[in-house]
């Protein structure tokens, strides 16, 4: 089943306009179509009908985007997936009601899994919900907060990122017949890859090529998000730590400087070598824990689809 010629074939046409075509415009903006694809696999892993599985598969994905329609605007972010992010292209009033018809709609698209697997699913799918709304909060406390551990940066990606991917496993292997610790296995395996797929996002938004990484790179340090590249290097102490934190305190208009300094600071930190060494542990730990699971066309599919997300340059 080609998941993205579902998620395209989503109908959209549908009065007032201003509300649903900045979702259709979202949706066919593309993506990596991780979550459901992570669904998708989960299910046939253990056997899973592929319609049954798909209403959840097309949930995540709209819910996920519907996030980044409100992440967008709180990170005052302009590009998404190489386009104008939706508050850039009509207003932060369109991309906020935008993105709470996609949150409904989300819930709509979930409603169609066989329904004596709706009640857990809706469990699972609603802690997930939550817990990204946690791990969004932490991410703008940090922001203002002088003092965040890389434990505490650790626990907000978890929440942000990897419960997503972690519940599109766990919801496709219940829906497929699943028992109990293959679904808490995939579950975990789902974790670890969010958490190396985060950090490895956190080194591109300071050394990717502009070019081919979908948004503006400099974001994080605009923001002053103190991601995982900027504690390792707070780490180190000294004076570059300093400057770090002098740079960190300013909200500047044009951010040009800001961001060739502080990269430069990273640079002589030697913090890059460290945070691939993270991505490569998680990616690796996830990997022992898929090798509990069965070994099948799907298994390596995980396996595949992991090492190429927390490699990827874009």
């Amino acid at each position: 089943m080609d998941i993205n010629k579902e998620i395209l074939n989503l109908d959209w046409d549908r009065e007032p306009y201003g509300l649903y075509e900045p979702i259709e415009y979202t949706l066919a903006a593309g993506g990596k179509r991780v979550r459901p694809q992570l669904a998708m696999i989960a299910s046939q892993l253990f056997g899973g009908k592929d319609e049954e599985v798909l209403p959840a598969a097309l949930a995540l994905e709209v819910f996920h985007n519907f996030t980044l329609l409100h992440d967008d605007v709180m990170d005052k972010a302009d590009v998404r997936r190489g386009r104008p992010t939706v508050h850039v292209k009509w207003n932060e009033n369109t991309a906020i009601l935008s993105g709470d018809q996609m949150l409904i709609e989300a819930y709509k698209l979930l409603s169609g899994v066989p329904a004596d697997k709706l009640p857990r699913v809706l469990q699972l799918f609603n802690q997930m919900a939550t817990e990204i709304c946690e791990g969004q909060q932490y991410d703008v406390d940090f922001e203002s907060q002088e003092h965040v551990t890389i434990d505490e940066y650790l626990k907000m990606i978890r929440l942000k990122t990897s419960v997503l991917l972690a519940n599109a496993l766990q919801t496709g292997a219940y829906i497929a017949g699943a028992d109990e610790q293959a679904q808490e296995a995939l579950y975990q395996f789902g974790i670890n890859i969010g958490l190396a797929f985060q950090i490895q996002d956190d080194i591109l938004d300071v050394w990717s090529d502009p070019k081919t990484f979908g948004k503006a790179v400099g974001g994080d340090i605009s923001c002053n998000k103190k991601t995982f590249v900027y504690l390792e290097a707070k780490k180190r102490g000294g004076e570059e730590a300093k400057r770090l934190e002098e740079w960190y305190s300013q909200v500047l208009e044009d951010n040009t400087e800001k961001i060739a300094v502080v990269k430069e600071i990273f640079e002589q930190l030697g913090v890059r070598d460290v945070c691939e060494q993270v991505v490569e542990d998680y990616t690796r730990k996830a990997m022992r824990i898929l090798d509990t699971l069965p070994q099948n066309t799907a298994t390596e599919q995980l396996r595949q689809l992991a090492n190429k997300l927390n490699t990827r340059k874009d």
